[in-house]
């Protein structure tokens, strides 16, 4: 059985269903059903700033298999802490890896309750995954966390995610130390997986988007490609570099991809070097 750590069964849950939550947000943006009213209304009103945000989370969505394919194919990774994870949708982490190799581990990590409510159960018959409570403003405690410990081996590579999820994490909570101390407590031969919402390409549109998160009580905190390219200070970033996801080693033809303008999100990985 996977494990499902930080829900107790005995214990009530507080979903905070009346409360946009950015996990839950980005569920109903993909056409999920594990949201509620207040995350639903939530993400109208950012939908209202820029129509095609759906389009982005969807492409983003795909950036994250892609980037998980490299990683086993290419890199040989065999384990993955997945932090902010959201909720299980199609092609998650693990299905992207076991597909490609099926020994592959992954740790799903989300502050959110209801990600380990759904996550569990979803994840339940499966021994190479693990769902935790956990924030990725405090890494140390999800590096330490005894299932994060039981299935990832850190003699080992691994495959670190955090996949639009930094641009919820203000200044002021030092998000580059952040990935700073993940890379830190990995081997060489790691992988750090990131991807960041922007305001660079259509700078109405999304200030719009973030506007409507923070009227919501959703931190979003947009960030522009230098900014983000910092994050990846100190490892050898992973060709082709920091693209727009949709661009992100894409499978389809340059025509059929949608306006960057239509998705302003970026992506890359790095790789973890000493």
């Amino acid at each position: 059985m996977s494990a499902v750590s930080g829900v107790s069964p005995e214990e009530p849950v507080d979903l905070r269903t009346d409360q946009p939550h950015s996990a839950r947000m980005y569920d109903y943006l993909l056409g999920g059903k594990d949201h509620y009213a207040a995350d639903g209304e939530a993400a109208e009103k950012a939908l209202l700033s820029f129509p095609l945000l759906r389009t982005a989370a969807r492409e983003n969505r795909k950036f994250l298999g892609r980037a998980v394919s490299y990683l086993v194919r290419e890199a040989g990774i065999r384990q993955f802490l997945d932090l902010g994870s959201g909720l299980p949708t199609a092609e998650n982490v693990h299905q992207v890896a076991q597909r490609e190799a099926q020994d592959a581990r992954v740790v799903y990590v989300d502050n959110d309750p209801i990600v380990l409510v759904y996550g569990g159960a979803l994840l339940a018959r499966d021994a190479n995954t693990a769902v935790i409570q956990g924030d990725i403003r405090d890494p140390r405690s999800v590096l330490d966390h005894p299932e994060t410990r039981r299935l990832i081996d850190f003699d080992q590579p691994v495959g670190i995610l955090a996949v639009a999820v930094l641009h919820f994490v203000g200044d002021d909570e030092d998000p580059a130390g952040i990935v700073r101390t993940l890379c830190d407590a990995v081997p060489a031969g790691s992988h750090v997986i990131l991807s960041h919402a922007t305001a660079d390409i259509a700078p109405e549109a999304a200030l719009g988007v973030q506007t409507a998160y923070r009227s919501q009580g959703v931190p979003l905190t947009l960030r522009d490609k230098g900014q983000f390219t910092a994050f990846f200070d100190g490892l050898d970033i992973v060709e082709p570099g920091i693209q727009v996801v949709s661009d992100w080693r894409a499978t389809v033809p340059e025509a059929e991809r949608p306006a960057h303008a239509d998705v302003s999100w970026y992506g890359g990985i790095g790789r973890v070097t000493g």
